[in-house]
């Protein structure tokens, strides 16, 4: 969630968003400061691009394909700043045991990627010791390349900027 001061002519909530709740991580840079604030329902990430304290705050929502869940995000910090009950994170933002795992699979099947692996050699490290066994024709149509392919395919994407969709609701 990005806020910044309010313009001029218009009042705003004057907490300072960093007295809310534990800091889980504070950084500051030349865009700003960016911190993680605890929740028990869930954390709330904040980019301060204007950190002085005590200054009227404002919400910049960019109008992007992430607008609902920023949105979204923007209402549970709001209940926040005035003492409510944050309430659950939006369905689909916690992660499944299922993506968890996918996720991890194709972290390290980009990692072998990346060193230099070949599919096979990346369906054999993933479990698909079948793979070994099999002539480069028969490899080639098998469900063993099919997912090291998938993995190291959807890992790329997610690489190059497809993260922001791990975080949409769905």
């Amino acid at each position: 969630m990005i806020l910044d001061a309010v313009p001029e002519n218009f009042t705003g909530a004057a907490i300072d968003p960093l007295s809310l709740g534990a800091l889980l991580a504070d950084q500051a840079g030349l865009d700003g400061r960016h911190v993680i604030i605890a929740d028990p329902a869930g954390e709330h990430r904040l980019w301060l691009r204007d950190p002085t304290p005590g200054r009227p705050l404002a919400a910049i929502i960019p109008l992007d394909k992430d607008f609902v869940t920023r949105i979204a995000s923007l209402l549970r910090f709001h209940r926040l700043m005035f003492g409510k009950r944050t309430g659950p994170l939006p369905r689909g933002w916690p992660l499944t045991a299922y993506r968890r795992t996918r996720l991890d699979a194709m972290l390290r099947a980009l990692d072998l990627r990346l060193a230099g692996a070949t599919y096979r050699e990346i369906a054999i490290a993933m479990g698909k010791g079948e793979a070994n066994h099999l002539s480069a024709a028969e490899f080639k149509a098998s469900s063993a390349r099919s997912f090291a392919y998938r993995l190291v395919r959807d890992a790329t994407a997610i690489m190059n900027g497809d993260y922001r969709k791990l975080l949409r609701i769905r």
